[in-house]
């Protein structure tokens, strides 16, 4: 029993870890992914720590363009910080490499988005959005006049946002 307690405090502790080194707003399935990916905790589990961790106030949801996002509060750092030492250094070590090498793509999802609705019966709408640091570099709304254009689009502003983000600026200013 005894070890089942630490191993909890644990695996909460670790999460605060993650939310901290992160440092950012992000979505439930984006920490569902970092760890099931590295095999830390069951998914069930994950989500009865998330929502313990949300009712203790030591994460709490925010709303970002329509979309709910976890971040860590004050009082989930205070504890954090207090007992920062009872993760095992393992385990730090697996979520800093994990993070070192998928940040970025972390970063993208939660900054670049791209979805669409139908307006119409052959009518669709793409919004195309970049944001960093909070401020909107870009919302573009597009009308196209087919399901499959409007995925490509979608598709192509996920991969290639930055190169078409510089395009657009750059045709502005020239």
């Amino acid at each position: 029993m005894f070890e089942d307690t630490l191993e909890l405090a644990e695996n909460k502790l670790l999460l605060l870890y993650i939310f901290n080194k992160i440092n950012f707003a992000i979505s439930n399935n984006q920490i569902t992914q970092i760890i099931l990916e590295n095999n830390f905790i069951n998914y069930f589990t994950l989500q009865q720590y998330i929502s313990e961790l949300v009712s203790s106030n030591f994460l709490k949801y925010i709303e970002k363009d329509g979309k709910h996002r976890l971040i860590i509060t004050d009082k989930g750092l205070k504890v954090l910080n207090l007992f920062k030492n009872r993760i095992s250094n393992q385990k730090k070590y697996l979520i800093d490499e994990y993070l070192k090498n998928h940040l970025n793509n972390i970063k993208q999802e939660v900054t670049i988005t791209a979805d669409y609705t139908i307006e119409h019966k052959n009518n669709f709408i793409v919004n195309l959005k970049a944001v960093e640091n909070d401020c909107i570099l870009i919302d573009l709304k597009l009308n196209v006049g087919s399901n499959d254009q409007a995925k490509k689009l979608c598709a192509k502003w996920k991969k290639h946002s930055t190169e078409i983000y510089s395009k657009i600026i750059k045709a502005f200013i020239d």
